[in-house]
């Protein structure tokens, strides 16, 4: 008979209650960390890893309205797009907490035994559609403000409808909306990977434990 692979013989030694306790109180660790990061001002404009530009589509325009002088036109919507998921993150904290709750003793262990990313996959898979409900508003109400939002709406569904803009450029809502979702998994993810690699460094004894079993 084989040998059970290392790290299924570890988790042997653990609980179902230790391992779904050590999980959850990782992803909370982890989720809430990502959204304190992200859910405030300049959480997406000064990150390079999340700070969201302009649709690909539309940046040949902004190079020329650099070049005329209109540099500030382009700042002030990008400015705008991230303003807006900064404001929308947070509506995450809750769901993903939920998200957290839910979680099966399968799950458990399909997270704890899976790749450097399983745990973010796995909120991905059960809160994406949820959360892009709950930030869109939010992201509407944060470029409607700038008038310059309007009026790239008005051009790009012009643009798109003749096949110049990608459709899901189109409308700046809903790209920024998807650019924070992007954002704030691409986050997760990487508290994920700081507690698999170090689970010494954690706080909570339980996450030691559990994750340390896995290394």
């Amino acid at each position: 008979m084989l040998a059970a692979p290392p790290a299924f013989a570890q988790l042997e030694q653990i609980t179902s209650r230790e391992a779904i306790s050590g999980l959850k109180a990782a992803l909370e660790k982890g989720s809430q960390a990502a959204v304190a990061a992200l859910g405030r001002v300049d959480g997406f404009f000064a990150n390079p890893q999340v700070k969201i530009p302009l649709p690909e589509s539309m940046q040949r325009a902004e190079r020329l309205m650099r070049r005329v002088g209109m540099g500030r036109y382009a700042d002030e919507l990008i400015l705008t797009l991230n303003r807006a998921a900064e404001a929308a993150v947070p509506e995450a904290r809750q769901l993903l907490l939920d998200s957290v709750k839910k979680m099966t003793v399968k799950d458990a262990k399909g997270i704890l035994t899976g790749g450097d990313t399983a745990a973010t996959e796995y909120f991905r898979r059960t809160t994406q559609d949820a959360l892009r409900k709950r930030f869109r508003p939010i992201v509407a109400s944060a470029t409607a403000r700038v008038e310059l939002a309007a009026k790239y709406n008005e051009y790009a569904e012009t643009a798109a409808a003749f096949g110049l803009l990608k459709e899901e450029d189109a409308n700046l809502d809903a790209y920024v909306t998807q650019k924070a979702l992007d954002g704030l998994f691409f986050m997760v993810a990487e508290e994920e990977k700081k507690i698999r690699k170090d689970p010494v460094g954690s706080a909570s004894a339980i996450i030691r434990k559990v994750f340390g079993a896995i290394r």
